[in-house]
């Protein structure tokens, strides 16, 4: 059996009825050229086949001495995991985001290994679709980029691919029984774990120190007591939304370039046009501009499982209507965090993360602290696959991804670069957030003002 690190098993925690921990991907994908009518009922059939998976889906929760492990799963039922529907006519990608906002809001069974896989057809346009959601606890985002990139081929003609479950497993890692081995070696890799905790003190000290000057002197310097309250921060319930749209990247690149930014600082201004505008819209757009917390990979090797991030905090300067202004607090906010994690080793930058936004941690799991506001949204940029993919001769069109919204924190962005596109995945609570899918329309006008006021477009 193999232990859950701490950062893994917080995502347990956190979960709860309205505030399920997946995230998922959407995947589109044209039909090959010489597939018949019966195409996606024979790629269901090819899938079923696969009824042994590979690690890590083929473990499931076991919790023993307070600690969660992974164990094989000796029952895998493959029909649980592996499901195959077709939307209604006429197949609109409005009924496919539909579909996937209900399915994205139902909790997965902790008794099971904790994923699934939906097979869509009657896509319009002879196209099928693809929706993973697999528990945060098993892997984060770039992990889950890594293994659907693993997925795929750049060869057309590929043939015999196997789906994502049934992938080969690159994990070394050797499991130990359970017994006094298992104790002894959770003892050692605990004493091993308080070691390096302890050697982050002197180096967390130093920068919350930091952090209170700063606060008090740098008026562009993000502390986790700044963020407003705002429709975006209520309560949410177990109902979701689900929206996305595909941009050119190029038009970010040029951007970026014009506007001596990087193309996530663009990124961040163009959400905070659209989240501007979106709250004026609803009639509730706060006079301090809202912050957002940015999930920052720490990943250093190519592995795929569990969770290696930090957070940045940054402001997306939604008091500000001038976009070239906005653009300027964006990008001096987001020089900041990072200039405070670059000198840091993984375990402080996780540690001073822990830290600073302890109290938003302490409202997620008690409601404790309903005044301490650390952030309003969250906006997380996954580097995608830069070549054009396919799956046994299926075009992959395009890759949403499908994140979590959490109590007090209704709405996640989160987006991903494939070919020559930014995938933006928007998933909010659609009691908390009415007419969320009108922020696609606003993050094209975003992107129009900045263009304007770069003299780019």
């Amino acid at each position: 059996m193999k232990s859950l690190s701490l950062s893994d098993q917080i995502f347990l925690w956190l979960e709860k009825r309205q505030q399920p921990m997946h995230v998922g991907g959407l995947h589109l994908f044209s039909f090959p050229e010489d597939a018949d009518a019966n195409y996606v009922t024979q790629l269901a059939e090819y899938m079923r086949s696969f009824d042994q998976p590979s690690a890590p889906f083929d473990k499931r929760l076991k919790k023993r001495f307070t600690q969660y492990y992974w164990e094989k799963d000796k029952q895998f039922d493959i029909d649980h995991h592996f499901r195959h529907s077709a939307l209604p006519k006429p197949g609109r990608i409005r009924e496919l985001l539909a579909l996937i906002s209900v399915k994205h809001g139902a909790l997965m069974d902790r008794e099971r290994p904790m994923w699934e896989s939906h097979l869509i057809e009657g896509v319009e346009g002879r196209r099928f679709a693809m929706y993973y959601k697999v528990h945060h606890c098993m892997m984060d985002g770039v992990g889950a980029m890594r293994m659907t990139t693993k997925l795929l081929s750049d060869d057309p003609t590929k043939t015999n691919l196997p789906p994502l479950w049934a992938l080969p497993d690159s994990s070394k890692k050797r499991e130990v029984n359970i017994g006094t081995s298992t104790i002894a070696n959770s003892l050692a890799t605990l004493a091993s774990a308080a070691g390096k905790q302890i050697s982050t003190i002197p180096t967390l000290v130093k920068e919350v120190s930091h952090a209170i000057d700063q606060a008090r002197n740098n008026p562009d310097y993000i502390s986790a007591f700044q963020a407003p309250h705002s429709i975006l921060n209520n309560n949410i319930t177990g109902s979701r939304r689900f929206a996305a749209q595909s941009y050119p990247i190029e038009r970010f690149k040029r951007l970026a370039k014009s506007m001596d930014a990087t193309l996530n600082d663009v990124v961040m201004s163009v959400c905070g046009s659209a989240l501007r505008n979106y709250l004026i819209s609803q009639k509730s757009l706060p006079t301090k501009p809202l912050i957002a917390m940015v999930p920052m990979s720490m990943r250093k090797d190519d592995s795929t499982s569990g969770n290696q991030i930090a957070m940045i905090l940054a402001s997306l300067g939604t008091h500000i209507a001038d976009p070239s202004q906005r653009l300027e607090i964006v990008k001096n906010s987001v020089k900041d965090s990072k200039k405070r994690y670059s000198q840091m080793s993984l375990e402080e930058a996780i540690n001073y993360t822990a830290l600073t936004l302890a109290p938003a941690g302490l409202n997620m799991l008690t409601g404790l602290s309903n005044k301490l506001q650390a952030f309003n949204v969250v906006i997380s940029n996954v580097p995608g696959p830069k070549k054009q993919l396919y799956w046994n001769g299926a075009k992959l069109d395009g890759m949403y991804p499908v994140s979590i919204p959490l109590d007090k924190i209704a709405l996640n962005i989160t987006l991903v670069s494939y070919v020559d596109q930014l995938e933006f995945g928007f998933t909010a609570c659609s009691r908390t957030l009415p007419s969320m899918q009108r922020l696609l329309d606003y993050v094209e006008m975003g992107i129009e003002e900045l263009e304007i006021a770069a003299g780019t477009r």
